[in-house]
């Protein structure tokens, strides 16, 4: 069967799906296999909870017509992907970079939902699997689409770029993120740069964030025509406080505005959804109000009021490059308040594991703060900078050691790789244990 007779079977579905727990009625299933699983054998049960057709790659699993045999079932879904947003004659952003993926889409996604009907990647289907069942979701009524991208090697961001067809788009930045499966800072920056010889290739669009020395040192190598720069311009936000929230002036009326996401870091973030917006002639006034209204959610650049504390949570993922930015923002947090941090391991790291934990700790040994808590196998590299931090390897340990000091009147930074999921200190954090 063609992609085309598949297509209008997808037409005619209510949506893909590739889990029978979630299969509603008249969805396409589609049959992906894993390590530690096969979809094919829940084919048949997905037909019988409902759904339209399964889309299976293994022939002994077929039980009747409503079987489409291919021969990859995860190449059917990114070809289908493709052709469905072949549908759309709109401009379709893509994005990819180390860190602030998510931030900058959804920031991006709020600035160009006050003039358009605005499809973005939801949560964080970012991968092979997750950017075609992005493209589609994509509505007929859609007229701007937001595709984050995300990589943990090279030729990733070749394949995504080659799925989703972005007529524009943007790297937030080359940082050490997952230097085990790149290779090294050069293979990271290869490997995002798959989207700019996609986009020069294509001859779609590159926004260029100019206060980015690396991102200008990358168009300049390869040469890149089609570029629309930004970050210095006259148009550009200038930011006007940094600490505790960030404050920034928009240039056309001078008027200022406090966000809600916390870190200096994340004005760069900003600064590219305004200018983008710009771009696609959202009203000047209109960008600034959906950057300040954002609130960050799931563990992202969060600032939580508990009782007398006030939390920077930043828990979602760490690396290198986010984990020196958190601790340097939180650095320079001007506060009456004692300052904690608690970070976690960072993943992901290969050979540089042990070098960049202790680098960490060294940065940490800068800093003044009244307690510093470390958490995982791999901060035990940072130790030797901080013979007075306090250090576990367990959840149980760690909950009940914040229980038993029921801080007050203290600001914390907790951040660490996903992994580690340290936004279950959350609720033993807490003035006399109200957190609880």
């Amino acid at each position: 069967m063609t992609i085309e007779e598949i297509y209008q079977r997808f037409k005619n579905s209510n949506k893909v799906c590739t889990d029978t727990r979630k299969i509603e009625k008249y969805d396409l299933f589609f049959a992906l296999k894993g390590d530690n699983f096969n979809g094919n054998k829940f084919a048949k049960q997905a037909v019988e909870a409902g759904a339209n057709y399964a889309i299976i790659d293994e022939a002994e699993f077929d039980f009747g017509p409503q079987c489409i045999l291919v021969e990859n079932v995860l190449e059917t879904l990114q070809k289908l992907a493709t052709h469905h947003r072949r549908q759309f004659d709109i401009p379709v952003i893509g994005l990819t970079g180390s860190n602030g993926k998510t931030t900058n889409k959804e920031l991006l996604k709020a600035v160009l939902a006050k003039k358009y009907k605005v499809h973005a990647t939801a949560g964080n289907l970012n991968n092979h699997i997750g950017v075609p069942l992005t493209l589609l979701s994509m509505p007929e009524d859609t007229e701007m689409a937001v595709i984050e991208m995300g990589a943990n090697h090279q030729k990733e961001i070749e394949l995504l770029s080659s799925i989703a067809e972005p007529t524009h788009g943007f790297i937030t930045n080359i940082g050490k993120s997952h230097l085990e499966g790149f290779g090294g800072v050069e293979g990271i920056r290869k490997g995002k740069g798959e989207l700019y010889d996609y986009l020069k290739a294509n001859e779609a669009y590159a926004f260029v964030n100019e206060t980015n020395e690396t991102l200008l040192e990358m168009v300049k190598e390869k040469q890149m025509m089609l570029t629309i720069y930004y970050g210095k311009d006259e148009f550009a936000l200038r930011m006007s406080a940094e600490s505790p929230e960030v404050k920034f002036i928009e240039p056309e009326n001078g008027i200022e505005y406090t966000c809600h996401i916390s870190g200096a870091y994340n004005f760069e973030n900003m600064q590219t959804a305004f200018s983008i917006g710009r771009f696609f002639n959202v009203p000047v006034q209109d960008a600034a109000e959906a950057i300040a209204a954002y609130s960050p959610q799931n563990n992202r650049s969060q600032k939580i009021e508990q009782g007398s504390n006030t939390i920077f949570l930043d828990a979602y993922n760490a690396n290198p490059s986010s984990m020196e930015a958190s601790v340097k923002n939180f650095m320079a947090l001007e506060t009456e308040k004692s300052k904690v941090v608690i970070l976690g391991d960072m993943f992901e790291l290969g050979e540089a594991t042990e070098e960049e934990h202790e680098k960490l700790g060294a940065l940490l040994a800068t800093g003044r703060f009244s307690t510093v808590v470390l958490f995982g196998e791999h901060m035990k590299s940072a130790l030797q900078h901080l013979p007075l931090a306090f250090y576990f390897t367990d959840k149980f340990s760690l909950h009940n050691w914040l229980w038993d000091k029921a801080f007050s009147n203290t600001a914390f930074l907790i951040k660490g790789s996903r992994g580690v999921g340290l936004e279950t200190t959350l609720k033993f954090i807490g003035d006399g244990h109200t957190a609880k």
